[in-house]
């Protein structure tokens, strides 16, 4: 069976980082939001989406240069992120093949990967969504399709783990199994059952629970092997 990790929130503990960066930026053009708000709000979807949902809302366009320097400061903050606790040790056990899917750029996964230890433990099954056929970020699934299309499996063959509910609602919709995640710095009051809602099976606070969950769902039915 193939283990699908989301990067930003379930390896990396860089969800919060990046919402501070955005609400740091957004409360120039009048878009006010705490970063927990942006959290509950955009986790999961890319800068791009953001962006032209913030536009519409405030009626006018962005800066021209504002993503530019949103990214560029991100980025900088990414170089010294922290690997969410246990990821090592469940790597360590995990049996079978394994990939990530990200809505963030390859550059980024390289540089938030690399910080924490982790882009060797996964390369070369270090799937961006911006690199895929389509294009498409979630809550569309081709990222998920697209890693179930390179190492060969049914989608429904694969199980999910995430902690956005965009990206639950994209591994849903390629058929796959999805455990929700909610050990990230950024978790907040309902965040599991907002996962559950958005169809994960169930839902764990810490990646030591992973292994043995994943048992679990297989025995659920419908994964093949």
């Amino acid at each position: 069976m193939l283990t699908i990790f989301d990067c930003d929130g379930v390896l990396v503990d860089s969800e919060l980082l990046a919402a501070e960066v955005n609400a740091e930026f957004f409360k120039d053009v009048g878009y006010d939001l705490t970063p927990a708000e942006l959290i509950i709000r955009f986790a999961g979807l890319t800068g791009d989406e953001i962006a032209a949902t913030i536009e519409r809302e405030i009626g006018r366009l962005l800066p021209e240069d504002m993503k530019p320097k949103i990214d560029a400061e991100i980025d900088r903050r990414l170089a010294t992120v922290k690997a969410i606790a246990g990821i090592h040790e469940l790597l360590d056990v995990l049996e079978g093949p394994r990939c990530i899917c990200s809505n963030s750029s390859s550059a980024r996964l390289a540089i938030s990967l690399g910080a924490t230890g982790l882009y060797d433990r996964f390369k070369p099954y270090v799937f961006s969504a911006r690199d895929v056929r389509q294009g498409r970020g979630k809550p569309a699934p081709d990222v998920f399709l697209h890693a179930a299309e390179v190492f060969g499996v049914d989608p429904r063959d694969a199980v999910v783990i995430e902690d956005s509910t965009h990206g639950v609602i994209a591994a849903v919709a390629a058929g796959m199994r999805v455990i929700g995640f909610t050990g990230g710095a950024h978790t907040w009051s309902g965040h599991a059952d907002a996962l559950t809602e958005a169809g994960a099976e169930t839902v764990v606070k810490r990646l030591t629970d992973v292994a043995p969950t994943i048992d679990a769902v297989r025995s659920w039915g419908g994964v093949q092997g």
